[in-house]
């Protein structure tokens, strides 16, 4: 689940969440295509990142949720995590790690870590709490560090899980998350994806998002 699709040299690379068939715990997977719209294929033969590789929490399901940025520099990155984020720096081949895993401090950080970058700031959105209400930092460097901006988003509906993407198409900035309002049986685990505008304020922060019913409307 919670995957990402990120282009690079003309391949598309999908970073997922997979359950591994021998190793406890939830691992990171990639696939890679030559077009968005599939067909994927496993691009490294094994995960790339497993549970027995990070130590900081006990649980079983902390490697979840990537997502990646490639910098303005080339440099790519892989944020990620449940209770505990962290990340890592990627080989221009976007299926090796180039160096070891970073942790990042944030303020009651659940999962759904969604990093992306606007002019000299970069920003770090993730799900805050629980019941999750989506909170974000800003930073001048992709390595930290980062502060804390506060609530982007709140509850939403009768979801206790929330997670956010944010992406910029023609001109526009967007918020892209899920909550429980599909007609039948809507909640937690039967999600609806919403997609509502995302604003900035002149020194960079982000306004708090205001969630609709209606959705964009053009």
């Amino acid at each position: 689940w919670a995957g990402q699709v990120i282009e690079r040299n003309g391949k598309f690379y999908w970073y997922v969440t997979v359950s591994h068939g021998s190793i406890h715990g939830k691992s990171i997977g990639i696939a890679v295509s030559d077009s968005p719209t599939g067909p994927f294929k496993d691009a490294l033969g094994k995960a790339l990142i497993t549970n027995d590789m990070t130590t900081k929490t006990k649980i079983s399901w902390d490697d979840i949720d990537p997502t990646v940025i490639v910098d303005d520099d080339g440099q790519a990155y892989l944020f990620w995590g449940n209770t505990v984020c962290n990340y890592v720096k990627l080989k221009e081949n976007m299926i090796e790690m180039d160096g070891p895993m970073q942790t990042i401090d944030l303020p009651n950080f659940t999962e759904a870590p969604w990093i992306h970058k606007r002019k000299d700031w970069y920003y770090l959105s993730y799900a805050y709490q629980f019941p999750e209400k989506i909170a974000y930092a800003m930073s001048k460097s992709v390595h930290g560090p980062w502060e804390y901006k506060g609530i982007l988003n709140e509850v939403a509906g009768n979801s206790n899980t929330n997670h956010q993407s944010i992406i910029d198409f023609k001109g526009k900035s967007y918020f892209i998350y899920h909550n429980g309002s599909i007609p039948t049986d809507g909640g937690s685990f039967r999600r609806s994806v919403c997609v509502d505008r995302l604003y900035y304020n002149p020194d960079g922060t982000m306004k708090r998002v205001v969630m609709t019913s209606e959705g964009i409307q053009n």
